[in-house]
């Protein structure tokens, strides 16, 4: 635990060094695309961040350099072939490097995947002086209960989301703030460690200094709801090609993050099955014609298919659209379904709001809002990750909404756990309903 709290502040301080020096990539791990944009910082975001939980404007920053590549060695959000996601990171980040003109030492990634857990931890101090200070901060953070994660699990996250002095709740930041007893609730998000000691060699073997670390799942939340929803209580759905993430967001922070290990890459390979074609066909058929609601209109929309045996009179044929749409509605019907139940474990009915947003490539399907509003029974939006200086028009989709939540996050990280001096003697060593209970208790 002692070691991971370090090798996150090292990360901070590295991203720190990025930031003075101006320059900095994000690195976007998918299953099916790796994606990396190059980052110039001005001045603005150089003074530090305002307060505990900041996740201020996205001023201080601009886009000078983007590239994907297709994804390869990597399965369920998680390294499968370490050479090969190498090289694709590599290739990547050298696209990205030409089209900004300058080289990068530091990269910030994310990931999906890895088995994330929430844990909602309290913790009560009293306050040594009338004033909060930093240091009491530092005390009510560790002096969290924090649960026995399991063998080989690590700490991805760690963010107060609350704090209350004496008998005010709700507070963002008590520090200066005049009480006797401080109390804190802090959001733990865990993973499985090899998952992120897996990428941080991948990127290390690239010749770059891993800055920083975030689930995809927090980053798709940061860039997809807008400030309302982040504030009243929403719902990040993040569709991928190998998993689908989930973050529940209130009061500006995530409560509750998970992952459904099934994505747009299922959909395409139960079409490739019931079609019989090559896997790079029934993505495009996907692409050009998939849907989740038939009309009467779809029996008769043919589509033609062609194999690739050579033999094109033989290969030739047709299926209707309705075909393809019963063969990729039950799919996407069963990521709804685990979706729900993974929001309904986190007791996500107690949220004012309710409102869920769904994004990520997989979001793109027609009909998918109309056919989750049903599965999930809430308002659902289809969202796209907020405007960033400098992105290219064609980073600007859904199914760059990780890449664009990190650029949010790099230049302006929440507090965490690591960020405050805990003393040496109090390093931290419950159910999902716990990590959602201190809003229903005061909201």
């Amino acid at each position: 635990m002692i070691e991971l709290y370090e090798s996150q502040r090292a990360m901070r301080q590295m991203r720190k060094a990025a930031m003075q020096r101006g320059v900095i990539a994000i690195l976007d791990v998918g299953t099916s695309k790796i994606a990396c944009l190059v980052l110039r910082f001005d001045g603005e975001a150089q003074h530090g961040d305002d307060g505990v939980g900041s996740l201020a404007g996205q001023s201080g920053f601009r886009v000078i350099g983007a590239a994907t590549t297709r994804s390869r060695g990597v399965r369920f959000g998680e390294i499968d072939i370490m050479a090969e996601t190498e090289r694709a990171i590599r290739t990547a980040l050298q696209a990205a490097q030409k089209m900004a003109n300058i080289r990068v030492d530091h990269v910030i990634a994310c990931f999906a995947g890895a088995e994330p857990r929430s844990y909602g931890l309290a913790g009560q101090i009293e306050v040594e002086e009338a004033q909060v200070s930093e240091q009491d901060v530092a005390r009510v953070l560790s002096s969290c209960d924090v649960p026995d994660l399991g063998e080989g699990r690590e700490v991805l996250h760690a963010q107060p989301v609350n704090f209350a002095l004496d008998h005010r709740t709700g507070l963002n930041d008590p520090r200066g703030q005049i009480g006797n007893q401080l109390a804190c609730d802090m959001h733990m998000l865990t993973v499985q460690g090899a998952a992120i000691r897996n990428l941080a060699h991948a990127v290390r073997r690239c010749d770059l200094e891993l800055a920083g670390i975030a689930s995809s799942a927090y980053v798709s939340g940061i860039s997809s709801l807008v400030e309302d929803e982040q504030e009243l209580g929403s719902a990040c759905i993040d569709l991928g090609g190998g998993a689908t993430g989930i973050s529940i967001f209130m009061k500006k922070h995530m409560i509750y993050a998970d992952s459904v290990k099934i994505g747009g890459d299922h959909v395409t390979g139960d079409i490739s099955m019931g079609l019989q074609v090559p896997t790079n066909m029934a993505e495009r058929i996907k692409t050009f014609y998939g849907g989740v609601v038939a009309t009467g209109m779809d029996d008769r929309e043919m589509i033609d298919i062609g194999g690739e045996t050579g033999d094109w009179e033989h290969d030739r044929r047709q299926v209707s659209r309705a075909e393809l749409i019963g063969i990729m509605r039950p799919r996407v019907e069963e990521i709804l379904e685990e979706v729900r139940a993974r929001l309904d474990a986190a007791g996500f009915e107690h949220l004012p709001s309710q409102q869920i947003v769904l994004t990520g490539g997989g979001s793109q399907i027609p009909g998918l809002d109309g056919l989750a509003s049903r599965i999930l029974g809430s308002q659902v939006r289809l969202g796209r990750p907020l405007r960033v200086h400098g992105l290219p028009q064609a980073a600007t989709g859904p199914g760059f909404a990780s890449a664009v939540g990190l650029c949010l996050f790099a230049a302006h990280p929440q507090d965490e756990w690591w960020d405050f001096e805990i003393p040496v003697e109090r390093y931290p060593a419950r159910s999902l309903r716990r990590a959602v209970k201190w809003f229903r208790d005061n909201w």
